[in-house]
């Protein structure tokens, strides 16, 4: 099973939260925007590494900075439909201004069966947006964790 972890940075706008997620990079996301976006996330081997651990590495390789300082609350774990299994932490991110460049890459054959290898960033671009917006952008795997978010945030 393949496990994956990430933080959702929320703060908070004219009193309503607004989230912070990433278009995903690559030639098959170029022209997409609706469900082409993600929790700044990645993958871990749980048995070498805790869930936390992983999310602030991978929110610091996909975007190229650290997430702010601070605690990290354990909104979930979702399954995807391919069964993948996601667990995102919500952090402060008030004050947090998020890159413009700087990404972590990744290479694909492009284009595909021609033997080039093409370095490509992990994310094109973050943005802060409301949850009603990034519900329709998110990938639907982890549009579950905007609700946990929600409810988080009315919590405390």
């Amino acid at each position: 099973m393949i496990h994956s972890a990430g933080i959702l940075l929320y703060r908070l706008a004219s009193g309503e939260p607004e989230v912070l997620i990433a278009h995903m990079g690559g030639p098959f996301w170029a022209a997409k925007d609706a469900a082409a976006w993600s929790i700044p996330k990645g993958e871990y081997d749980p048995g070498t590494e805790a869930a936390a651990d992983a999310a602030t590495r991978e929110f610091r390789e996909e975007l190229g900075v650290d997430p702010p300082r601070g605690p990290l609350a354990e909104l979930g774990t979702w399954a995807y439909s391919s069964g993948k299994r996601v667990t995102v932490f919500a952090a402060d991110g008030a004050g947090f201004v998020p890159p413009i460049a700087g990404f972590g890459t990744f290479e694909l054959e492009w284009p595909p069966r021609s033997g080039k290898r093409v370095a490509f960033p992990e994310v094109d671009r973050v943005e802060w947006m409301g949850l009603d917006a990034a519900r329709e952008k998110l990938v639907k795997g982890q549009r579950p964790a905007l609700d946990a978010l929600a409810e988080h945030l009315a919590a405390t």
